[in-house]
């Protein structure tokens, strides 16, 4: 079966994804270093973890939730742990259950550097698109990570 070349419409978004994705992800890494010390994964980490009501989530369901490997995130937590950000718990009910928990430390850096992060992705991203586009963006790239995750779209579950 004869591969189907990318189109230069095609090709053009394409390389459009791959350029915005790298320079963003480039960009928010470092003012994320410069302000709080941590990496762009590290401040998802964060986030994650201040989003439960507990404070905490399973390892598994952590890297999960981050589309990330589980020793990936193991390493991570590892070194958010070291900075007294995160610290790790066992499960009382299953003992190859590990919870990442958010600290008090961790939680006050996450108020201090989501400010700076949340007026970048603006500057970067949000106020640069019409909402048309933001829009457009949202479905377009959720519709694919749907298809990559095996989950049924939103209008084929209707």
């Amino acid at each position: 079966m004869a591969t189907e070349w990318l189109t230069d419409e095609e090709m053009r978004a394409w390389q459009a994804f791959l350029a915005a994705s790298a320079l963003i992800d480039r960009r928010l890494d470092q003012q994320l270093k410069e302000d709080a010390g941590i990496s762009h994964l590290q401040y998802e980490i964060l986030v994650r973890l201040a989003d439960t009501d507990c404070r905490e989530m399973r390892m598994t369901e952590l890297a999960d939730a981050l589309l990330n490997s589980k020793s990936g995130l193991t390493y991570q937590v590892s070194q958010l742990e070291k900075a007294g950000l995160v610290r790790r718990r066992s499960c009382t009910t299953d003992d190859r259950a590990v919870y990442a928990v958010l600290t008090p430390a961790g939680r006050k850096l996450l108020e201090r550097a989501a400010p700076g992060h949340v007026a970048l992705v603006r500057e970067l991203v949000v106020d640069v698109l019409t909402p048309a586009q933001r829009d457009s963006i949202a479905e377009g790239l959720g519709e694919v990570s749907r298809r990559i995750l095996g989950e049924k779209s939103p209008s084929a579950a209707q």
